[in-house]
C-alpha cells in the first residue's frame, strides 16, 4: 500500500534549512524512535574452495547472493570485497566518522573504503595484471574515496576548486526555488539539476551529446544528480547523457534502478506502481545505490536515489541522498530519517539496489 506523500515545505522554509552549516563532526544523540529490527540472517555458501595467496598468508574465497570474491586475512577477517559485474569495490583501511550535526546526530563510523576499479570484476580477476596494479595502487591508501567525495557535497563543506579555478566541490544544494507553486505540483524546489549544472560549466558526454549548465541551477544536483556527480563527475563512472541512450551511468533514479549496470542485490519485485518492499536488506554493502518508490505522480517510475554507507553508531543502515527537504545532500532525519531498517518513511519506499 502507498504511504501518504509527506506535505512538501514551502520554499522559503525549506531555503531556512540551510542556514547552518555542519562538516564531519564528532556529536552524538540516543534516538529513540524508529528502533532498528532484529538483522535477518543471510547464508553464503561457498561457491569454491579458498585460494591461498602465497605472498601475504592471506586467502581469497568465492561466495554467492551475490556471486563475489572476498579477500580475508590470516584470522579469517574480511579485508576486502569484489563483486562480479561491479567496478565498486570495498576495502578496509583507517576508521572514519562522517556526520552532519546541522540536520541529524547520526554518526557512521567506518573502516570500509568504496573504490571504482577500472574495469568490472569477475572470478579468478585476482590473478589478471590489471588487478594487481590497481589493487597495490588502493591497497592500504587513504586517498579519497567515494565517501569521502560524498561528504564534500553536504551543509558547510568547504569549497574545492580545480587548477583553472572551477569550484568542484562545496555545500551544494538541491535545485532553485519554484517561482510559482501552483506548477510543478507545488513543489518549494525544482528537481532536474546535473552534475554540470552544479559546475557551471557545458559538458560533452562520450557520445558526443553536449549539453550546457543553467545559470538558475548553479552549485545544485538533485537526486541521480548527486550520483552522477561523485560516481561519474569525481570518480570516471562513464555517464549518459539521457536515460537508455549509451552504455553510462543513466540521468534518472529510475534509469540507474532499471538499468543492466552492476550487479542487482537486491533485485525490484512486486507489482507496479508501488512495488514490493524488500524482505532482506542484509545483503547491501557500503557503496551500494539504493532506490526508492516514493511518488504517486510518477506512475511505475523509481523516484529516488541513494549511496548506502553501512551502519551507524546505532547499528541502523544509513544512506545519504540530495533531498528538497533539506536542500541539498544530507543524511539528515527532516522528512524522514536516513535509514534502510525500521519502519520510517525512507524504510518503507526502499525498493531495489544495485552494485556499480
Amino acid at each position: 500500500m502507498p504511504l501518504k506523500k509527506r506535505p512538501l515545505l514551502h520554499a522559503l522554509t525549506v531555503l531556512s534549512l540551510v542556514a547552518g552549516s555542519a562538516y564531519l563532526t564528532v556529536e552524538l544523540r540516543r534516538d529513540t524512535q524508529d528502533k532498528a529490527p532484529r538483522a535477518q540472517a543471510v547464508t553464503d555458501t561457498p561457491l569454491t574452495g579458498p585460494a591461498t595467496d602465497r605472498q601475504r598468508g592471506q586467502t581469497w574465497e568465492r561466495l554467492k547472493n551475490p556471486d563475489r570474491s572476498v579477500l580475508r586475512g590470516e584470522g579469517g577477517q574480511v579485508l576486502a570485497t569484489f563483486t562480479d559485474r561491479s567496478r565498486t569495490a570495498t576495502l578496509k583501511g583507517p576508521s572514519r566518522t562522517f556526520a552532519e550535526s546541522t540536520n541529524t546526530a547520526t554518526r557512521v563510523v567506518t573502516e570500509d573504503w568504496v573504490r571504482l576499479m577500472p574495469r568490472a570484476w569477475r572470478a579468478g580477476a585476482e590473478e589478471e595484471r590489471w588487478f594487481q596494479d590497481w589493487f597495490r595502487k588502493y591497497r592500504g591508501s587513504q586517498e579519497e574515496d567515494l565517501f569521502a567525495v560524498a561528504f564534500q557535497y553536504v551543509a558547510g563543506a568547504p569549497v574545492k576548486k580545480d587548477p583553472q579555478g572551477i569550484p568542484y566541490a562545496g555545500d551544494a544544494k538541491f535545485g532553485p526555488v519554484n517561482p510559482d507553486l501552483t506548477r510543478h505540483r507545488g513543489t518549494p524546489l525544482l528537481e532536474q539539476s546535473d552534475f554540470f549544472d552544479y559546475l557551471g560549466i557545458p559538458y560533452t558526454f562520450r557520445d558526443g551529446t553536449a549539453k550546457r549548465p543553467e545559470r538558475a541551477r548553479y552549485r545544485a544536483v538533485d537526486c541521480s544528480g548527486y550520483m552522477r556527480l561523485v560516481f561519474g563527475y569525481r570518480a570516471r563512472y562513464p555517464l549518459a547523457p539521457v536515460d537508455g541512450k549509451g552504455d553510462g551511468l543513466p540521468r534518472t533514479a529510475n534509469g540507474m534502478g532499471r538499468s543492466h549496470l552492476g550487479a542487482d542485490v537486491i533485485p525490484l519485485s512486486g507489482p507496479g506502481p508501488w512495488y514490493a518492499r524488500p524482505q532482506n536488506i542484509d545483503v547491501l554493502q557500503p557503496g551500494d545505490l539504493v532506490f526508492f518508490k516514493m511518488d504517486r505522480h510518477t506512475g511505475e517510475r523509481l523516484d529516488h536515489v541513494g549511496l548506502y554507507l553501512g551502519p551507524d553508531t546505532e547499528g541502523h543502515k544509513v544512506f545519504i541522498s540530495s533531498r528538497k527537504e533539506v536542500n541539498g545532500p544530507t543524511i539528515g532525519d527532516t522528512g524522514g530519517v536516513s535509514r534502510l531498517d525500521g519502519n520510517g518513511f525512507y524504510a518503507q519506499l526502499l525498493r531495489n539496489a544495485k552494485r556499480l
